[in-house]
C-alpha cells in the first residue's frame, strides 16, 4: 500500500513540478526564481530510510525530507519534493525538474566537478554488508571477484567497483539487502547508518557488518554549477549553519538515527 501511494505521489508530483520547471527564459538567478514563484523544488529517492522514506501516515517522512522542510522555512518559501530513482536525481536537476536534490548525497571529486555543493549537512562512513555466515569476506579488499549490489552510479556502486567487484544495479536498500541475503550477491554497501536503521527495523534478518570505512564522507546538497547558484548556495549555506547552531539538524540526526550525524 506504501509503495502504491508513494509511486502515485511520485507521478503527481513529478507533473507539478514540471509545470514549475526552472526555464532558460526566466530572468534573475535561481534564488530570484525561487522567491518569485515561492517554491523550492527537491528530488529525493523518498524510499531510502531513514533518510527519506513513506511513513506511518502515508506522508514522506525522514532526515533528509525534514531537513528540505526546514531549509525552505529559512528561505521563506514552501517546499515541493519529486521522489524519484537515484539514477534519475542528477539528469533531472541538470534538466532544471528540480532546483537541489537532497538524498544523503557524498561530495566526491567526480561530482564536485560537475556540481556545486553547499556546506555538509551530515558526515557519515559506509559499511560492507555481508550475509551473517558468510567468511570469504571480511574487509573491502576481499571483494574482488565478488559480487555486489547497489544503486546504479551510486557511491556505494562506484566503491564496491573500485575494490574489483561485480555489481548489480537495484533500486533500494531493501533490494539490495534482499538480495544478500537469498545469495544472489555476495555483498552490498551503504551508510551504516541506513543498515543501523534497516536492523532496528528487521532484528532477525541473517546479515553482519564486516568494514566499514576509515573516514567518513561529507553529506551535502548538489546544485547546478555556475554563477546563477551562486546566492542559492550561500543561502543554503546560511540555512544549514543556522540549523546547526540552533540544534535542529543535531535533534533531526538523533530522532532518525539515533546518533548525531551532523557533526
Amino acid at each position: 500500500m506504501k509503495r502504491l501511494f508513494a509511486a502515485a505521489l511520485a507521478v503527481l508530483m513529478l507533473a507539478t513540478a514540471m509545470t514549475m520547471a526552472v526555464s532558460a527564459e526566466e530572468s534573475g538567478d535561481l534564488l530570484s526564481r525561487i522567491q518569485e514563484r515561492g517554491t523550492i523544488v527537491v528530488g529525493l529517492e523518498g524510499d531510502w530510510a531513514p533518510w527519506s522514506y513513506v511513513g506511518e501516515d502515508d506522508e514522506l517522512t525522514g532526515y533528509d525530507v525534514e531537513v528540505a522542510k526546514a531549509i525552505a522555512d529559512k528561505l521563506g518559501v514552501e517546499l515541493q519534493i519529486v521522489p524519484g530513482e537515484w539514477d534519475g536525481l542528477f539528469a533531472g536537476m541538470d534538466a532544471g525538474r528540480y532546483d537541489l536534490v537532497i538524498n544523503g548525497v557524498e561530495v566526491t571529486e567526480d561530482r564536485a566537478e560537475k556540481y556545486d555543493f553547499a556546506d555538509p549537512y551530515a558526515y557519515i562512513r559506509t559499511a560492507l554488508i555481508v550475509r551473517g555466515d558468510n567468511d570469504d569476506i571480511h574487509t573491502f579488499e576481499d571483494l574482488k571477484g565478488k559480487k555486489t549490489a547497489n544503486s546504479i552510479a551510486s557511491t556505494y556502486m562506484n566503491l564496491a567497483e573500485s575494490y574489483g567487484a561485480t555489481c548489480y544495479g537495484v533500486a533500494t536498500l531493501d533490494e539490495t539487502l534482499t538480495m544478500v541475503l537469498q545469495g544472489r550477491v555476495d555483498a552490498t554497501l551503504n551508510a551504516i547508518v541506513s543498515y543501523t536503521d534497516y536492523m532496528s527495523q528487521h532484528p532477525d534478518s541473517n546479515l553482519k557488518v564486516v568494514a566499514t570505512t576509515e573516514d567518513a564522507s561529507n553529506v551535502a546538497i548538489p546544485m547546478r554549477k555556475g554563477d546563477d547558484t551562486a546566492t542559492l548556495r550561500e543561502a543554503v549555506n546560511q540555512a544549514i549553519a543556522e540549523l546547526r547552531e540552533e540544534g535542529t539538524l543535531s535533534e533531526l540526526s538523533i530522532r532518525f538515527f539515533g546518533e548525531d550525524i551532523s557533526e
